[in-house]
């Protein structure tokens, strides 16, 4: 019975229905888009191309394992975590020899993988350029197409793709930027692979040349196991797994090949769990927020009917089961439609991130129904709760004043409402106060925006009650505007509910906009200063390149300049991931400041560490305390601290000994050097002029670099963020319509009373003006508090950092769609005649 009236009732009412369609279909497409980077995370494929032609690859354990044991109750529960890593784990060649010995084994091929970028103007398409030994070339397997394989040092195979590019052929020299001084080598032949390579170029030396650019001696990046001709991969695979038991050795087949190598796609992997997740909770938090208040609005404006349904015996779960088989008949067909416009959409959102750098496009994106599926049913639970909240007054009061409010709204505060509305308020005061507390970014980004949503939340609820005293606020200054002026100030004292559920999406666009947009210049400002105020350097040289190259600082030092090669990297603390460096201890002072606490620079050395104020606090170090850490590519070290430092924001919270780092990071090149000088710009470039690539620059000129790279990263949160707030946008707009749409029959009662055209639209205006004001207000002062609180936990300091122009750009938008959605509505609802619109059937 009731859903046969339930499917008349939203057949007969599409344009009534139409708001909550769209919030619908844009909640389920936006959390299928989110739901396609998790599950690419999850499930991504990584498909090998170097070693397509090795059934088997043993590499190192990119992994850092800590397994606990808890006793409780007579149970012992053992609970292993690993993380990954953020260099190659190397391997020991040694091995090679138990590897050869087993049965079923043809061939063992030590592989070395390493940074070669060749320097031509023509470059690699975009492709990562690695170095190999030939003798590795089985592993793929490429195949000399023209000239021969390199036999001394000086000689290089290159790959068919960069000869073409570059217009390479044997007898041409090709000067590489690898680990050490960039060096010309002569092309001796001109290889293509067997299997499709579309990621990587490949660069191949002799052995020996290799070893020496790889600077892991006694090392090797993996080996590939070739099985002998009608032995089962598998076989040996199981057979190389025992021999290697009781070794980190990682024995890899199949699709897993591709994650040992690509690393950097197998840690993007945990970055998009993360991404995803982060992006999806919050998409559903306010699609929930805004679902409901689109459902109170419909619910709102159909109360006549719903009254009258209860004046004539229709009972409290009667309406409420009417209502929740609309909100599913609705949620199945906008849950269907968004979460097919949601695939593409997530599509589109994994190949900016790989425009962007922020994932590689070895990690191909994956579709399946599982993230369809999932918004689908998070649309139909979301449709129905929301119907459910919504029709709670309707189906509880008595039917007498139903009819009563379906012409006025009530007067009596919803007591109800106002206690959840101070509790949500209560535990978003309790989120920004922990705020304050969380020091690292992975702690404090999930907290800063989810108490935005929970104080926006707080604002829907409180909504009518906000609306109402800013009309008594605003009454005076609206008075002064004249009759539309008077007119808007009675519509927001009589219809504080209705005017709040437009205030809500508003609110939450202003706050969540201007959260998004300032909290990453909060940080990266505050970074940028400590940097500024630690590098007392005259001059910093800056690559263009992978790098600068050592031999390039030990010429400056040549001439008696105090240098300091800066080499970055990550290391973690048992799973605790922190940004470390590796700068030159000699004549550090000179040229570095981090702003020392406690200890002494000076006793920086291979078996001391600096620390960060940070890092010290919540590992309790103190200058000669033992810290025991895991390094880039997982070698455990342990040492002594040094010093305490308070600008780690700027500089990292680790600082090693240059020659530490160096040998456990894969690109051994400093990414800045430090110079301390009285010789000029020009002299220093006329001393490097033999290293292509490099630049002088000036302190000044290095932070503008270091701005411009962190709009990189930030543009990477932006577009993550984006969505949302497109979805919320599209809310306002949506809201605002619906709003404006039901009031048809005022509009005409107020032609008909003798105002004009012109002065109904003005007091559509000066509402929405209203509106805007105290949505403007409600969402600048979450923002403010959030972003105030955000800065306080990561930089020690009340100061976020807001773009004037940029917030003024934010609410022009927001009083733009304001506007034009108030507009258009109330434009088109004037069009029919007073006298037809007053006298028409309701």
């Amino acid at each position: 019975m009731m859903l046969r009236y339930a499917l008349r009732t939203v057949r007969d009412r599409k344009a009534g229905f139409l708001g909550a369609f769209l919030a619908l279909m844009c909640a389920a497409a936006l959390i299928t888009a989110c739901g396609t980077l998790l599950d690419t995370g999850l499930r991504g494929t990584i498909r090998t191309e170097r070693y397509a032609a090795a059934p088997v690859v043993v590499s190192g354990d990119q992994y850092v394992h800590q397994t606990t044991v808890k006793h409780k109750k007579g149970k012992t529960k053992v609970k292993h975590k690993a993380k990954p890593i953020a260099e190659r784990a190397w391997l020991s060649e040694r091995l090679r020899t138990r590897l050869a010995r087993l049965p079923g084994v043809a061939r063992v091929v030590p592989e070395l993988t390493f940074l070669a970028q060749p320097l031509a103007p023509a470059g690699t398409g975009g492709r990562t350029a690695y170095g190999h030994a030939w003798d590795s070339a089985a592993l793929t397997p490429y195949r000399l197409v023209t000239g021969s394989a390199p036999r001394a040092d000086g000689d290089l195979v290159i790959d068919g793709d960069l000869a073409a590019r570059a217009r390479l052929r044997p007898g041409d020299r090709l000067t590489v930027q690898s680990t050490q001084a960039p060096r010309s080598y002569r092309i001796t032949g001109i290889a293509a692979p067997a299997a499709v390579v579309r990621h990587q170029t490949s660069l191949f030396f002799t052995a020996a040349e290799a070893r020496r650019l790889a600077a892991h001696p006694g090392q090797v990046s993996a080996f590939g196991v070739l099985p002998a001709r009608g032995v089962d991969p598998e076989r040996v695979r199981d057979a190389v797994a025992q021999a290697l038991r009781g070794t980190t050795a990682q024995v890899s087949t199949g699709a897993a090949r591709g994650p040992v190598e690509f690393l950097d796609a197998a840690a993007a992997r945990t970055r998009l769990v993360s991404m995803g997740g982060a992006m999806g909770g919050t998409s559903l938090l306010v699609a929930v927020l805004v679902v409901v208040g689109t459902f109170a609005l419909t619910v709102q404006q159909r109360h006549r009917e719903l009254a009258l349904l209860r004046a004539l015996a229709a009972t409290p779960g009667q309406i409420r089961a009417l209502l929740g088989r609309e909100a599913l008949i609705i949620g199945v067909a906008a849950g269907t439609a968004g979460a097919l416009l949601g695939l593409p959409l997530g599509g589109w959102l994994h190949s900016r991130f790989v425009a962007l750098g922020a994932l590689p496009a070895t990690l191909e994106h994956t579709v399946s129904v599982f993230p369809p599926l999932a918004a689908l049913a998070a649309t139909l639970l979301g449709a129905w709760a929301a119907a459910r909240i919504a029709s709670r007054r309707i189906a509880r009061i008595r039917p007498t004043e139903a009819l009563a409010e379906a012409r006025t709204e009530r007067t009596r505060p919803a007591w109800g409402r106002i206690a959840a509305g101070l509790l949500l308020l209560a535990g978003g005061v309790v989120l920004v106060v922990v705020l304050t507390s969380l020091r690292t970014e992975p702690a404090s980004t999930p907290v800063t925006f989810l108490a935005v949503v929970v104080l926006s939340t707080s604002v829907a609820l409180l909504g009518p009650l906000l609306v109402k005293t800013a009309a008594l606020l605003l009454a005076g200054p609206l008075r002064l505007t004249g009759h539309g002026g008077r007119l808007a100030t009675a519509n927001l004292r009589g219809n504080a509910a209705r005017m709040a559920s437009v205030v809500t999406p508003l609110t939450l666009l202003v706050g969540m906009t201007c959260t998004v947009l300032f909290v990453q210049s909060t940080l990266g400002d505050a970074a940028r200063s400590q940097a500024r105020a630690g590098v007392r350097a005259d001059w910093v040289v800056a690559a263009q390149g992978p790098g600068v190259p050592g031999e390039a600082a030990g010429r400056l030092r040549a001439r008696h300049d105090t240098v300091t090669e800066v080499v970055r990297t990550t290391v973690r603390v048992g799973l605790d991931k922190y940004p470390a460096q590796g700068v030159t201890p000699a004549g550090l002072t000179h040229t570095w400041d981090p702003q020392v606490t406690a200890g002494s620079l000076d006793r920086l050395g291979l078996h001391t560490i600096a620390v960060s104020q940070l890092a010290a606090d919540q590992h309790h170090l103190k200058p000669g305390s033992t810290l025991k850490l895991t390094l880039g590519d997982g070698t455990p070290a342990t040492l002594t601290v040094a010093a305490v430092y308070a600008r780690g924001l700027g500089f990292g919270d680790f600082t090693f000994a240059h020659d530490l780092i160096a040998h456990h990071v894969d690109n051994p090149l400093a990414s800045s050097v430090l110079v301390s000088t009285t010789r000029t710009q020009t002299q220093l470039a006329t001393t490097l002029r033999e290293f292509p690539g490099l630049r002088i620059l000036s302190p000044a000129d290095a932070d503008a670099l270091q701005a411009d790279r962190q709009q990189m990263n930030a543009e990477v949160n932006y577009l993550a963020m984006g969505l949302v707030l497109a979805f919320t946008a599209i809310a306002v707009v949506n809201t605002l319509a619906m709003s404006v749409a039901e009031r048809v029959r005022e509009f005409a009662l107020l032609r008909l009373a003798g105002a004009t055209r012109r002065q109904v639209l003005r007091m559509l205006r000066t509402e929405a003006l209203s509106v805007l004001f105290l949505a403007t207000s409600l969402g600048s002062g979450i923002a403010l508090a959030v972003l105030t609180a955000f800065s306080v936990g990561m930089t020690g300091r009340a100061a976020p950092s807001v773009t004037p122009l940029l917030y003024v750009t934010v609410v022009g938008v927001a009083g733009l769609l304001a506007l034009v959605a108030s507009s258009v509505p109330g434009r088109a609802a004037l069009r029919v005649r007073a006298v037809t619109v007053a006298t028409a059937k309701e």
